[in-house]
């Protein structure tokens, strides 16, 4: 019994390596596109009608999704948890109104910071073909990681921190 468990055990780490290392190989492959440019973002509305600029001082996540994007739905707790921590900014993209986009933040208790892409100009901008992608810039605004697809808080938090000493 305890062989197959162990058998089990084994299979199910090579399973999580290779699922691991392809999900790596296709965000790679998918962030080819995006614009690798400095911090593009200069003062936005934010759907609480306050106006964002971004900070000179610190890194900056910053993060394009959707309300409709279930792969998004699954990272809000990620981005929440990073944006009590750093400065953190969302763009979410063809997601209705500033009501409706309010509304699912209520829904799922967030509050971090989103400006309303209603014409999809800031996604054409930075190359976005697949939500959700994350940015991360240093102070300077220099692009230092971008990712497609799910990322792990833990995986943000390593990009941040590392951002953070660049």
């Amino acid at each position: 019994m305890k062989e197959k468990i162990k058998h089990y055990l084994k299979e199910i780490l090579l399973f999580a390596l290779v699922m691991t290392i392809f999900a790596n190989a296709i965000s790679l492959y998918k962030s080819q596109d995006l614009n690798k440019q400095r911090l593009l973002l200069t003062s936005h509305k934010l759907i609480n009608n306050t106006l964002y600029s971004p900070p000179r001082d610190k890194p900056i996540l910053l993060h394009i999704w959707a309300t409709w994007c279930p792969v998004c739905k699954a990272e809000v707790d990620n981005i929440q948890r990073l944006s009590n921590y750093y400065e953190v900014i969302t763009i979410a993209v063809n997601s209705g109104s500033d009501y409706d986009i309010h509304k699912y933040m209520k829904e799922r208790n967030l509050n971090y910071k989103v400006i309303n892409d209603t014409s999809s100009e800031l996604a054409q901008k930075l190359n976005i073909a697949v939500y959700p992608t994350t940015f991360i810039y240093d102070k300077n605004g220099n692009l230092v990681f971008s990712e497609v697809g799910y990322t792990s808080s833990f995986g943000l938090w390593i990009r941040m921190v590392y951002a953070s000493f660049k």
